[in-house]
């Protein structure tokens, strides 16, 4: 490979943003027809270096080289022209127009080509890559699967033959990461370079040809995959051994906390975002709930914890039935429920609070007299700090100051210290690197073992199953099934989030009975 001329070669590349160095000295070289995976925590720089390779940011230092010649990029339309596109995590779509739509749009040479030359240009790059795609069909009917087919099509209409996708399994099924994975190796093949930024380490194995890591903005080592394992990429990554195992210790004699029956929730639209749900949460179990964004998660959430109501069904909590009560009713009745919702810092914290002051936050309304007693939240504040190995400068520094790691040990640590007899996070670990993730897993497992009824939204099928001991998974709002983490498959679980029934016998919700 070191024979054949690189697809792009990036050397000594600096990029700083203020005192913060993101990229330092960073050196990185990707040839044709080959998968190369870009691995590091968050913040190693890996989105900044993509970010620069597409345009969109120009390096302070080094240079970058494009099939041998060196380029200067003042903007994004400059890497498309020289056949750079960049498929994003969030995708850049209309919903109200079409395929081919959605693929002219921005792009003058073809604004005026007609419907016809249009979609059998379309259906020639589906054909020449195995992408299949109806390119008449409007973008609120895709799946999110078919979306992600569709910013493929785009970059490869613009004639792009190198690509970047920037954590492009996150919000897929296991059947659409398999599909994905069919096309990013038929457009290697084709003799494109792909760049994958992940932190997913099984897929990186399965899907790469090499690897790159890179640790707090340096560039530390490009490896042949068949040639690592999975250890030695984490300590690359983090600079040091980890063990990554997961415990799943059964708890005995468990006792129903929550029992949802038939709970309906309608949105703005008045359509169902929960429809019937039925479900029993047990003390000293992690329940997981999968499912592809936007089926319900989120409703689920908001609306146990008070914040949503319920518009038919009964949410029952050691058996009083707690919907239409609002979230100060419920701390009224002695309810103890941590929330950790998906929007940290819009739900979860006030950004311009410190520690302390977000710890009173919790329960001032409990304390008698009009004079606030800071000291034991002082006290609290310290502890946290220490048992969760928080960084901050002090405990008085602005939550918004911190890394998303630290204000998400915040915010649990918060909750668990009101002793909750339920504990709901949503994306509890998302953003976070692999050290942060860890710890959160291991405060999750020793609040079950006291006893704790965990509800966890997770999209880390991996995770879920290794983690929790039953998963529900949704799909449009209903329940498509309750399984025992221990039983199923990935690839079953993959099934029920796109709503197929499976024939083997789900596990009901009595089994701790």
């Amino acid at each position: 490979m070191s024979e054949q001329q690189a697809a792009i070669q990036m050397n000594h590349i600096t990029k700083s943003f203020g005192s913060l160095k993101a990229n330092d000295d960073v050196n990185l070289t990707i040839y044709p027809g080959e998968v190369h995976a870009l691995l590091g925590e968050n913040g190693a720089g890996k989105s900044t270096l993509m970010n620069m390779l597409s345009g969109i940011y120009t390096p302070d230092e080094g240079s970058i080289y494009i099939y041998g010649k060196e380029v200067q990029f003042t903007s994004p339309g400059d890497a498309i022209k020289l056949g750079i596109g960049m498929i994003h995590q969030h995708f850049k779509l209309v919903d109200v127009l079409s395929a081919k739509d959605n693929v002219i749009l921005g792009q003058k040479t073809s604004f005026f080509m007609k419907g016809k030359q249009l979609s059998k240009k379309v259906k020639d790059i589906s054909d020449q890559y195995g992408l299949d795609l109806n390119p008449d069909k409007k973008v609120y009917e895709m799946s999110v699967g078919e979306k992600q087919t569709l910013e493929i099509i785009k970059v490869l209409f613009r004639g792009a033959k190198i690509l970047i996708l920037d954590e492009p399994t996150a919000v897929l099924t296991p059947q659409e990461i398999k599909r994905l994975f069919t096309i990013i190796n038929n457009m290697k093949e084709q003799g494109c370079a792909v760049v994958i930024i992940t932190h997913k380490l099984n897929e990186v194995m399965e899907i790469s040809d090499r690897i790159t890591v890179l640790r707090k903005g340096h560039s530390v080592e490009t490896v042949n995959t068949k040639d690592v394992e999975v250890p030695a990429l984490i300590e690359m990554m983090v600079g040091k051994k980890m063990d990554l195992s997961l415990e799943r210790e059964n708890i005995p004699n468990k006792k129903v906390l929550l029992d949802l029956d038939n709970v309906t929730v309608l949105d703005n639209e008045k359509k169902p975002a929960l429809a019937e749900v039925s479900f029993a949460l047990y003390g000293g179990e992690i329940l997981g709930v999968a499912g592809v964004a936007g089926s319900g998660q989120k409703e689920l959430c908001e609306t146990i914890a008070g914040l949503n109501i319920a518009n038919k069904g009964r949410i029952f909590f050691e058996g009083d039935n707690i919907v239409g009560k609002t979230p100060r009713d419920i701390i009224k009745l002695g309810i103890r429920m941590g929330f950790i919702p998906e929007d940290r810092l819009g739900m979860g914290l006030v950004g311009s609070m410190d520690i302390v002051h977000n710890l009173i936050l919790k329960d001032y309304q409990s304390q008698p007299g009009m004079i606030l007693k800071r000291g034991p939240y002082i006290a609290k504040s310290k502890e946290l700090v220490e048992r969760l190995e928080i960084k901050t400068p002090n405990i008085y520094t602005p939550v918004k100051k911190l890394s998303g790691g630290n204000i998400q040990k915040v915010l649990l640590g918060r909750e668990i210290d009101s002793s909750p007899r339920v504990l709901i996070t949503a994306y509890p670990v998302r953003g976070l690197d692999i050290g942060a993730s860890y710890k959160i897993y291991d405060l999750l497992n020793e609040q079950k073992k006291n006893g704790v009824g965990i509800l966890f939204i997770g999209e880390d099928l991996d995770v879920l199953l290794e983690l929790c001991d039953r998963i529900m998974v949704l799909c449009g709002g209903k329940v498509t099934g309750i399984v025992k983490a221990s039983e199923v498959t990935k690839e079953e679980v993959g099934l029920l989030m796109t709503g197929t029934v499976l024939e083997k016998e789900d596990v009901g919700f009595n089994e701790f009975a």
